[in-house]
């Protein structure tokens, strides 16, 4: 099975950035990799997803133009850029592995990101 190991989050001030990284252990027998999130008393939610061939890319409407994924095939990894964070944006982003468009599998331990005022 997959493995999927996630870092980059901490603690930054509202209007600030993060880079957090999703490292696959293979990318053989996966579509891809998305990242969700889960903030306190909210229900795990989809941010993001994009595609190993071809690099097609999804967003949580409410995220766009602020969230960017990308990958490094080479190292089976994917990355969320985060900007101009808001506190509401704070919560445990998880990343999961991708089987087919919106088939999903395995999930990461997660990453928690803070966002102070």
């Amino acid at each position: 099975q997959v493995q999927l190991v996630e870092s980059g989050g901490g603690l930054v001030q509202a209007g600030g950035s993060l880079r957090l990284s999703c490292a696959a252990s293979r990318a053989f027998g996966i579509h891809g990799l998305a990242w969700f999130r889960q903030a306190p008393g909210k229900e795990r939610e989809f941010v993001a997803a994009i595609a190993w061939s071809g690099g097609r890319t999804s967003y949580a409407d409410s995220l766009k133009g602020r969230f960017t994924i990308s990958r490094d095939n080479a190292k089976n990894t994917v990355y969320l850029q985060m900007n101009s964070l808001k506190p509401e944006d704070t919560g445990v982003y998880y990343c999961r592995s991708a089987l087919a468009e919106r088939v999903y599998g395995a999930w990461g331990q997660g990453t928690q990101v803070t966002v102070s005022l």
